[in-house]
């Protein structure tokens, strides 16, 4: 007599593989504050120079991008991660807001009849390196937030991706007016800068950053995501 067969699933990372995703995750998050920081300081500072809305809502962005990685280290650092990580979410959700808030008030001034953005080279020298720099960062942190089944690694890795759009779309607005003038470049692109804002701060403040469970860091095995956030132990 034949035994029955038993379906084994796979129970996802062990405990050596998850402490060297852990670190991983918490590198690549200090890796992310450190840039973010430049960014920020650069990018404020410029549009300041340059009367650029788009800019400064870029440099605000990055500090959005700070807050989200530092809410990432903290939640890791604590006990019990998956307990923090509501708060974390939502304070990166009302930072979001915020920052739609400011650039949208900032960009309908600028369109009715405000300052005209002048040229900025450091501003659009910036834009070109995040387009470099973002897209290597997102990948490895969402790659091992994945394999780990971290719905809060895998959200900071979309804020920094989400940078990399952001940069695309502001070297976009600062070419268009220093080539050919169009001072409302800026500003709308400043908008375009706005409605993403709305959308990831909506998407924060719900959770969906990723389909793990809430009551535990690994989701079971053979779960699937909608939105592309994979079992541990795939790293798609």
């Amino acid at each position: 007599m034949s035994l029955p067969l038993i379906n084994l699933t796979p129970a996802g990372p062990s405990a050596q593989r998850r402490a060297v995703l852990a670190r991983r995750v918490r590198l690549l998050v200090a890796a992310t504050i450190t840039y973010n920081v430049v960014e920020a300081v650069v990018a404020i500072t410029a549009g300041a120079v340059a009367s650029s809305t788009a800019l400064i809502g870029f440099g605000l962005d990055s500090v959005i991008e700070v807050s989200s990685a530092a809410a990432v280290a903290w939640q890791f650092a604590g006990r019990d991660p998956e307990s923090r990580e509501k708060v974390a979410l939502r304070v990166i959700a009302v930072s979001f807001f915020a920052l739609a808030a400011y650039v949208t008030v900032e960009s309908v001034r600028a369109l009715v009849g405000g300052a005209e953005a002048q040229h900025s080279s450091v501003g659009m020298i910036l834009a070109a390196l995040s387009l470099a720099v973002m897209p290597g960062l997102s990948y490895a942190q969402r790659r091992a937030g994945r394999e780990l089944g971290s719905r809060s690694a895998v959200a900071d890795s979309k804020q920094t991706l989400l940078c990399t759009y952001l940069s695309a779309v502001l070297l976009v607005g600062l070419a268009l007016n220093s080539l050919f003038g169009w001072s409302w470049a800026d500003p709308v692109a400043a908008l375009v800068i706005a409605a993403v804002a709305v959308k990831e701060g909506r998407e924060a403040w719900r959770g969906d950053a990723c389909c793990a469970p809430t009551t535990g860091l690994v989701a079971p095995s053979g779960e699937d995501c909608a939105d592309g956030c994979c079992t541990p132990g795939s790293a798609r």
